[in-house]
């Protein structure tokens, strides 16, 4: 019934049976605790250099980081007859939309990558002299002249692109972006407006990146940033966890067995909500409920798992289009590193249509002024899903959780859309599907 329902485009809510406690998830698992500290060491050794080149960072002292902001207005948007949601606890959202370079979720791992390879390159041919050295030194004349003899390949519906870019070339790659037929027209002209180089090609994210990792397997001086396939991307994600735990504290959030968080986030190849469920769960343990949000149209990772065949199946090969308004997660095949490391540690899958995204993405701006991408929407549907899914309601009786969802705080986490141009902004505003 299950795999009927996913390949009929029909809304689901999976509850992965495959989760496990958290002590026996971690003992399986090959990263840990002090992988994701080693991650954060990194990115805050390149904050000087962050803050000296991007002059919005300067606030923030050269952390990219996002705000956690509560949302009681579309609580009750969301709780009125129209949607009906009957959500318990409150309700937050995660705003990456906000991160201040590219603009999406994609700059925690993106960047991530592109500093790790960065720091790599410069301590190994002495651009730095150590893993101590001032990392602003990355900005000078030599280091630019050199980092300039390099290419950085990636496949991208656009947000990737705009991280790695945007990163890329103020350290002074060069920069080739591989764009599937879904990216957005005004975030390839940006990059080009930046020096990066684009190639269009007419078929999906999967093509696109096949095309990147092709190029650069023939490139000396070429290395490809992968989405379906880094460890590195993974950790940049997985920082985000133990950032959250710090800001809910600082807010007086509180997450225990009677205080259950519930995160919904947008997935497209699976790396970005995969590396932020898994350090969410390093950092906040069995009393955090991860939820990936997916199209109908393109459940890549939905099906990977449903059908155990993790990144050996797309969503094509059951008739499904891949087709999507939500261009960031226009995602045929699921990532490699995701499927059987990730299951553990998720509590389900929620898919949604397409003509929902557009509603939900007017009900939150006329009820919080905020704006995000359609793809980032999809997370809204998460919350919603609590009255109307026979699925979750057995999952709050098997887990004694009914109890407490008064208490319970929900995180929607906004994965795009800070960059979007005013009139981009209006026409989504107005679509309807």
């Amino acid at each position: 019934m299950l795999f009927t329902d996913i390949k009929n485009a029909i809304e689901v809510n999976w509850i992965n049976n495959s989760k496990l406690p958290n002590n026996d998830a971690i003992i399986r698992s090959v990263l840990n605790l002090s992988d994701i500290d080693s991650a954060e060491a990194r990115l805050r050794r390149f904050a000087p250099f962050i803050k000296m080149i991007f002059p919005e960072t300067v606030e923030s002292k050269g952390i990219i980081e996002s705000p956690l902001v509560e949302v009681p207005e579309l609580r009750k948007a969301l709780n009125r007859e129209k949607i009906g949601a009957n959500l318990a606890g409150k309700l937050y959202m995660k705003m990456d939309s906000m991160l201040p370079i590219g603009g999406s979720v994609k700059d925690r791992g993106g960047i991530y990558e592109v500093l790790k390879y960065t720091e790599d390159l410069a301590v190994k041919n002495g651009v730095l002299e150590s893993y101590e050295d001032d990392y602003c030194k990355l900005a000078s004349p030599a280091a630019k002249a050199f980092f300039s003899t390099k290419k950085l390949h990636i496949g991208s519906t656009g947000n990737l692109g705009l991280s790695v870019g945007l990163m890329g070339k103020a350290i002074g790659y060069e920069i080739i972006v591989h764009m599937s037929s879904d990216a957005a027209e005004w975030k390839k002209e940006l990059l080009r407006s930046k020096g990066v180089i684009i190639k269009a090609y007419e078929g999906d994210y999967v093509e696109a990146v096949s095309k990147a990792r092709a190029e650069s397997e023939v490139d000396a001086n070429g290395h490809f940033v992968d989405d379906e396939d880094s460890k590195e991307m993974f950790l940049g994600y997985a920082v985000a966890g133990k950032r959250l735990k710090k800001q809910m504290r600082q807010q007086g959030i509180v997450v225990d067995d009677k205080h259950p968080l519930f995160v919904y986030i947008p997935c497209g190849v699976g790396g970005a909500p995969g590396g932020i469920t898994f350090g969410l769960r390093q950092f906040l343990g069995d009393n955090v409920h991860c939820f990936f949000i997916e199209p109908t149209q393109a459940p890549c990772v939905l099906l990977g798992m449903v059908t155990g065949l993790y990144n050996n199946i797309t969503v094509q090969d059951i008739g499904l289009s891949g087709k999507t308004h939500a261009d960031g997660l226009a995602v045929g095949r699921p990532s490699a590193v995701i499927g059987d490391f990730i299951k553990p540690f998720l509590t389900g899958i929620i898919t949604v249509k397409d003509k929902r995204l557009f509603d939900y993405l007017r009900i939150l701006w006329e009820s919080e002024k905020i704006f995000i991408e359609p793809s980032s929407c999809s997370a809204i549907h998460g919350p919603v899903c609590w009255s109307h899914s026979k699925e979750m309601d057995d999952y709050l009786e098997d887990n004694n959780l009914h109890r407490y969802m008064e208490n319970a705080t929900h995180i929607i986490w906004a994965t795009g859309g800070g960059m979007v141009p005013e009139d981009i902004r209006q026409e989504l505003l107005a679509k309807r599907v």
